[in-house]
């Protein structure tokens, strides 16, 4: 059963976060004949549009305009809305992200959809689209077959394989969109300086507890991280204790990643640390304390002072790059 699908881009700034790739990757596959398609709102973003083709993009739409410039939820339904119109899907992907999250329900209740969120798999089993999310803060998976005319699916990032870029350009089409009047409106946005690898794309991170014990205790992390191109995340615990800015955190109530490789120090492995953590690829704990909860779910497990082993892990792995 062929399908249209159209991808609704994730950015950061201007640039297209990976997750984008990877949907349009799981778009191609599940489209089975059917168009792909890619929907960017931006400001700014139309130059960089066309390159979309590459990864699996017949078209793109663009909503581009300084009222996009910031996130506004009316406004940006309505781009979507006018996407949705014009091309005309019977699938809709977005980001697990603050706004794909924020959006894709939006959409689902006004077109009367169906929809699955924090999707981590997506496969066509005998014509039919099956989505696999977890449940119980990742203990357990679950499949879900959406029945409507339309489906809305948000994807985790970092699950699906995003296909390489064949260097094609999609044609690009301006849509023209309603705005309406937006019921809110932002009078002022104040970023924190972001520097390093996206924690939520990282294929590889290094996360820190309350066992670093200081805000400088950060500093070896930071480190191994540099050398492994890494990205610094940090437990609930660090954060409250003021080790770590709360936009590192790793858990329940804070970002979910699923790296290539996840090293732990000094965490103890709480329940709601490891619903943020437990889907990583290859898990690596290390801890003073051997029967901190963290060792039931890592595939390699370190007993001994972070401080020691953190900088004999970077400085080998140094000399074996350097090799």
């Amino acid at each position: 059963m062929s399908r249209n699908v159209l991808v609704v881009a994730d950015l950061r700034g201007s640039q297209f976060r990976n997750v984008t790739y990877e949907a349009l990757g799981a778009a191609t596959k599940m489209a089975e004949g059917g168009q792909v398609a890619a929907l960017v709102i931006g400001f700014g973003v139309t130059d960089n549009a066309k390159m979309l083709g590459g990864y699996g993009a017949e078209q793109v739409y663009v909503a581009d305009g300084e009222a996009y410039e910031n996130y506004v939820p009316d406004h940006y339904l309505a781009a979507l809305k006018a996407g949705v119109e014009e091309f005309q899907p019977q699938v809709v992907l977005l980001a697990h992200s603050a706004i794909g999250r924020d959006l894709g329900p939006m959409l689902a209740a006004h077109q009367k959809a169906g929809q699955a969120s924090d999707v981590v798999n997506i496969e066509v089993v005998d014509g039919d689209v099956i989505y696999t999310r977890p449940i119980y803060a990742g203990k357990a998976f679950t499949k879900v077959k959406i029945t409507s005319a339309l489906a809305i699916a948000t994807v985790r990032p970092n699950n699906l394989a995003a296909p390489e870029n064949n260097g094609a350009e999609a044609s690009v089409i301006a849509l023209n969109v309603n705005l309406g009047t937006a019921r809110t409106s932002v009078r002022e946005l104040v970023k924190k300086a972001a520097t390093g690898v996206d924690l939520t794309e990282a294929k590889i991170i290094v996360s820190g507890g309350r066992g670093v014990k200081s805000a400088d205790g950060f500093k070896p992390l930071a480190d191994l991280a540099g050398v492994l191109g890494a990205a610094v995340g940090a437990s609930r615990g660090a954060c409250d204790a003021g080790y770590a800015d709360y936009s590192l955190q790793i858990g329940q109530t804070g970002k979910v990643v699923t790296p290539d490789l996840y090293i732990a120090c000094g965490i103890s492995g709480a329940i709601q640390h490891l619903a943020g953590m437990s889907n990583s690829k290859v898990i690596v704990a290390i801890n003073k304390d051997p029967e901190a909860p963290i060792f039931k779910v890592a595939d390699y497990g370190i007993v001994a002072d972070l401080f020691d082993v953190v900088p004999a892990l970077t400085s080998a792995t140094q000399k074996f790059l350097a090799e």
